[in-house]
This record gives structure tokens, sequence and C-alpha cells, in this order.
């Protein structure tokens, strides 16, 4: 018996990646976050899998579906939105799952934030602009490490993707302002790759105003940084024809 954390892409039914529809395709029971998990991706399941939204549940309702289908020597395909290993509550699974000997394995998916990247066709990190992209959220119910703080990360100035910020929207451009500066793209996109996905882009000195009156809240990326300009690029040297590598002399 295995537990498959299957990461189901940012949204789009066929950005899974081909392992995890097989495994979908396989398992006789799949657990899924309803709340996130579009329902286009449970068209992958085998026909006659026990489904479960797992949005209600509990940690320890969860464990007890693990422990059934230990007993009964059932694998389980546990659905998570974008990749498992960011934001997906999936280390205080594992930590259970080895408790009760129980193996388990991770497939990765596409993470929303590389979906949202694509949707604004941009490329976070561009030469001699940046080459550093950092992953982060807003403080919430969920605090942030003392040296994680928005305004520590915003120094470097590389480009930020914000997680489950949305509704801390205004709190985050305040606290970047000062740093970036008024002029520094900004880009909102809300639900990523999905039939909804809203764009709404601008500046730090007028985001706020481009998106007024519009629900944020828990699917937006906030990406923001000099990267996602028009204007910003800079041809790298790797296709320069006096820069020599093993494939081209």
């Amino acid at each position: 018996m295995r537990v498959y954390f299957i990461g189901a892409g940012p949204g789009a039914a066929d950005l899974i990646t081909v392992r995890g529809a097989r495994l979908l395709s396989e398992c006789p029971l799949v657990l899924y976050a309803g709340s996130l998990v579009p329902p286009a991706l449970l068209q992958y399941c085998r026909a006659d899998a026990t489904l479960i939204n797992t949005a209600a549940l509990t940690l320890d309702e969860q464990e007890a579906w693990f422990l059934n289908a230990q007993r009964e020597n059932r694998d389980i395909a546990r659905l998570h939105t974008g990749d498992p290993a960011l934001y997906g509550a999936i280390a205080e699974q594992m930590q259970r799952l080895r408790r009760h000997g129980i193996d388990y394995e991770i497939v990765p998916g596409v993470s929303s934030f590389l979906a949202a990247a694509a949707a604004l066709a941009v490329e976070l990190t561009q030469p001699e602009i940046a080459q550093t992209v950092i992953i982060t959220r807003a403080a919430g119910r969920t605090p942030m490490p003392p040296n994680e703080q928005l305004a520590a990360l915003a120094q470097h100035r590389a480009t930020l993707c914000l997680f489950l910020s949305g509704r801390q929207l205004a709190d985050v451009i305040g606290e970047l302002k000062p740093i970036y500066g008024d002029a520094t793209p900004v880009a909102l996109v809300h639900k990523a790759s999905q039939p909804e996905q809203r764009i709404v882009r601008g500046t730090l000195a007028d985001i706020l105003e481009r998106a007024a009156g519009g629900d944020w809240s828990l699917t937006t990326l906030i990406l923001v940084g000099e990267a996602l300009g028009a204007g910003a690029v800079s041809e790298s040297r790797l296709y320069a024809g006096d820069f020599t590598h093993g494939q081209r002399g």
C-alpha cells in the first residue's frame, strides 16, 4: 500500500503531469482538496474509485482514511493543487504516514507561479535585471518566521511571487513600495490557467486602483519586479555569437 501525493498543477486539466494522471487512473481511493482542485481534474480517476473531498476534514480524519486503506491494502492518490512542495501542507501528513509505517511518494506538479508567468508571457529571471525569484507569502493567520518578513526579503529587489496574499494586497503594496519604488511593475493573476483566469497589471503606484472591486482572495498570485516590465529584456550571453560552450565552439 502506498500514498501518492500528486501535484494537480495550477488548475487546467491538461497541465497535470502524465505520471500524475496515470496514478489517478490506477488508485482505488482518491483524496482531493475540493476547495482548490477543479472538478475537471477528477476525470482522470478510475470509474470505480472512491473520491473523498478533504476540504472539511481535519488531519485526524484524513489519517483515518490512510489507516483504513492500510488495513485494506489499497493505494491512495492524495491530490493537491500546484506542486505539493509549495504550501501543500504535506509535511504533517507524511509525518503521520511514517509513524504508521505507510509508504508514500511525491509526484511533482506545475506550480501556479509558473502558470502565472506563462499567462503574463514573462521570464522571471532575465540577465542583468533579475536572476533570483523569491517565493513567499504575506503574514496572515499563519505567521511568518522572524527572519522572513516581507520588508526584509524585498531588500533583494528580486522577482517576488507571493502566494496566499490577495486579502493583504494593500498591506503588501504598502510594504513593497518604499523599497522597490512606485514604478516597479506588478501583476495579479487569479486562478492561473483556469477558465476563470483574471489578470491585472500595473505598478506599485497604481495597482490598487486598477484592482479595485475585484476579489483577489485565496487563489491569486502577486508578482512584483522589474522582470515583469515590457521593456526589461536584456539579451543573455547564451546565444551570443562569441559565447562558446560544449555544444558550440
